[in-house]
C-alpha cells in the first residue's frame, strides 16, 4: 500500500476516533473530574479537609481518632517554624519540591525521604499511603495546585492539623493535650520541637519520654526553629492572610 494512502486512512482512523462516543464521553469525564478537583481545591482553602483515606483506616482499625482543628493565627511561632525545622527548611523558598533533597533521596537509594511539606500534605488530603509510581505521580499533580491555590501559610496550616503524632492523634492540638496536657497555643518551643521530632515515626517515639535520638533531634529542630526565625526564611508561615478556624 502507497505511504500516502496509508496516511489518509490513518488521519481517517483518528477523525472517527475523536468523532466518536466514547471519546466525547471520556473528554466530559475528564473535563468533570478537573472541575472538580478545581472547586475542591478552592474549599478546601477556607474550609478544614474531611477525615482522609489514612485516618479513615486508623479509625476503622482502632475503633476512634482523635483530631481537633486549630487555626494557624492562634499558635505561637515557634509551632510552624519547628514544623520547617524538622521536614522541609526550604519551605518558603520552594514551589513544592526540593530537588536538592530529591537528587540527594534517588543517590541515597531512596533510603531516605525528599519529600517537602507541599508534597506531604498533597498526599495526606488527596491520596492515599503507599509507594506506588501512581500515587506519587498524583501527589506530582496536587502539590503545585496546592501551592497556587492555597499558598505557604495554608499548606503548613493544614499539615499541622492532619499530621499523625501519635497512633490515632491527628493535628497538633490533639497532639498538644495528648503528649502534654495543653492546648497547641500553650506549647512551649521545647514541647514543639519534640512533637516535631517524632513525625518520622509517630508510633515508634514518644515525645513525653524521649530516647536519645528523639532528644537530640529535639534540640537540632529548636535550634533550626530559632535560625529561621533570625534569618527570615521562615518568614512565609509567619504572614498573616485569612485562616480557616
Amino acid at each position: 500500500m502507497p505511504k500516502k494512502r496509508r496516511l489518509r486512512l490513518f488521519r481517517r482512523l483518528l477523525r472517527a476516533i475523536w468523532r466518536s462516543r466514547i471519546t466525547r464521553w471520556l473528554a466530559r469525564i475528564c473535563g468533570g473530574a478537573v472541575i472538580t478537583i478545581l472547586v475542591l481545591l478552592v474549599i478546601l482553602r477556607f474550609v478544614p479537609p474531611p477525615m482522609n483515606v489514612y485516618q479513615a483506616s486508623e479509625w476503622i482499625r482502632l475503633g476512634s481518632i482523635k483530631r481537633d482543628w486549630v487555626s494557624l493565627r492562634s499558635l505561637p511561632a515557634h509551632v510552624p517554624l519547628s514544623a520547617l525545622a524538622a521536614e522541609d527548611a526550604k519551605f518558603c523558598t520552594h514551589w513544592g519540591f526540593d530537588l536538592g533533597a530529591i537528587r540527594a533521596a534517588l543517590a541515597d537509594g531512596a533510603t531516605r525521604g525528599g519529600s517537602t511539606i507541599s508534597q506531604q500534605t498533597a498526599k495526606n488530603v488527596f491520596l492515599w499511603q503507599d509507594r506506588s509510581w501512581v500515587r506519587k505521580g498524583l501527589e506530582a499533580g496536587f502539590t503545585p495546585l496546592i501551592e497556587v491555590a492555597w499558598g505557604k501559610r495554608r499548606i503548613v496550616e493544614v499539615y499541622l492539623n492532619i499530621a499523625e503524632f501519635d497512633e490515632g492523634v491527628f493535628g497538633i492540638e490533639a497532639a498538644a493535650k495528648h503528649h502534654f496536657g495543653v492546648p497547641a497555643a500553650a506549647l512551649s518551643p521545647t514541647q514543639s520541637a519534640r512533637l516535631m521530632a517524632v513525625l518520622p515515626n509517630p508510633k515508634g517515639r514518644s515525645a513525653v519520654r524521649p530516647g536519645r535520638f528523639t532528644q537530640r533531634q529535639s534540640r537540632r529542630i529548636a535550634s533550626g526553629a530559632a535560625t529561621l526565625a533570625r534569618d527570615g526564611r521562615g518568614a512565609c508561615v509567619l504572614a498573616d492572610p485569612v485562616s480557616a478556624s
